[in-house]
């Protein structure tokens, strides 16, 4: 039988295919070795995704169609709400069992303890590339010991930042502080490597799929390592900070500029932006995006712009003379739209003052691996 397009008016709704689903356990005996619940979650995964591709449709992104998974493509499923039992008390310290409706007990290594009052709400079971198994759950807590963010009228450029995501540097503060970027020169040697070797192998041999997991190993420790780096150094800025001010980045439209992509991906500026807000909300931060536009060549002094190629990498304003660094300008506007965007008047005692000039010896430097030793070791 023919594959289809539908008309967007006469395909299912979610709740329609959740109704079908005792029927299609009837009719075909597979439905039947899936619980429940995991069997709506997938419908719901399945909306959520059209969902998606609808919205970026919308937007003028060009986007194909879903592709059908086998069952042996399908490596996740989820349990919402029941048809999983946690037990904590069968194995040693770290180690735990679930229990999956249809597929048994499975042992389970931490990596980090589960809050003792939390409720959880939703299990996932996930087959990495790599063949290993993972387990995620998601987690309601008590919100009584969360902190409760400053109040406006005492935010100001004492405890306030503005963050440029950098070219030089992974970021660059408003308050004169420059952060490293996380080397990962070592790991793309390797993926290379492994990516050779994996050229030379006949494709679907045995020892295909064994390369392959071998280059999907490598790339989940460039992933983690970003991720693990990303962690602590939000933890930092919002332990540092009141207020943390970044730029609402465009970062689809980023990789599709001309130059490496490779390491703007691998920066994750999204992902950066997402766990910064997290943190935000977790330590009783204010983290706010502002419009991007014009940061690098708006002065941050007089507000005169000037336009500057990528390889200028210093701030030099015609109109008042102020100097500094190119970066160093951005975050210091970044720093005075936030306060704008939070209605709150341009403090009186602005870095602007006491910024260095072009010469970036005056920066405070902050290193990788001191954001690793002093942010935080929990996710």
């Amino acid at each position: 039988m023919g594959l289809h397009q539908s008309p967007e008016d006469d395909k299912p709704s979610r709740y329609a295919q959740n109704n079908k689903l005792p029927e299609w356990k009837r009719q075909w005996p597979m439905f039947a070795e899936l619980h429940s619940k995991a069997a709506q979650a997938t419908v719901a995964r399945f909306h959520r995704n059209l969902s998606n591709l609808r919205k970026k449709k919308e937007k003028g992104y060009t986007v194909g169609r879903l592709k059908r998974q086998s069952p042996c493509e399908y490596r996740s499923v989820t349990y919402n709400q029941s048809g999983f039992d946690l037990d904590n008390k069968r194995g040693r310290d770290g180690f735990a069992y679930v229990r999956f409706s249809k597929i048994g007990w499975a042992k389970i290594r931490y990596h980090r303890t589960l809050p003792e009052h939390a409720t959880i709400k939703e299990v996932t079971l996930k087959k990495e590339v790599t063949g290993e198994w993972f387990v995620s759950f998601s987690l309601e807590t008590d919100d009584e010991h969360v902190p409760e963010k400053p109040e406006l009228d005492t935010l100001d450029a004492s405890n306030s930042v503005g963050i440029d995501l950098g070219i030089l540097n992974y970021i660059l503060t408003s308050d004169g502080k420059t952060v490293d970027w996380l080397d990962l020169e070592d790991e793309y040697d390797r993926l290379q490597r492994e990516q050779r070797k994996l050229s030379r192998k006949e494709h679907g041999s045995n020892n295909y799929g064994k390369q392959r997991r071998k280059v999907a190993k490598v790339k989940r420790k460039i992933r983690r390592k970003v991720l693990d780096y990303q962690h602590k150094l939000t933890t930092w800025l919002v332990k540092t900070y009141d207020a943390v001010l970044v730029e609402d980045l465009n970062v689809a439209g980023m990789l599709q500029d001309d130059g490496n992509a490779r390491n703007k991906q691998d920066v994750a500026w999204r992902q950066f932006i997402t766990l910064l807000e997290y943190k935000g909300d977790l330590y009783g931060t204010h983290i706010v995006q502002v419009p991007t536009r014009g940061t690098t060549k708006e002065c941050a002094c007089c507000g005169v712009e000037t336009a500057k190629p990528i390889w200028v990498r210093e701030h030099s304003c015609p109109a008042c003379g102020f100097e500094t660094d190119r970066d160093a300008n951005a975050a210091m506007n970044v720093l005075q739209r936030g306060f704008s965007e939070l209605g709150l008047g341009w403090p009186e005692s602005t870095p602007v003052e006491t910024v260095t000039a072009t010469d970036t010896a005056g920066f405070q430097h902050v290193s990788a691996s001191h954001v690793v030793e002093t942010g935080s070791p929990e996710a």
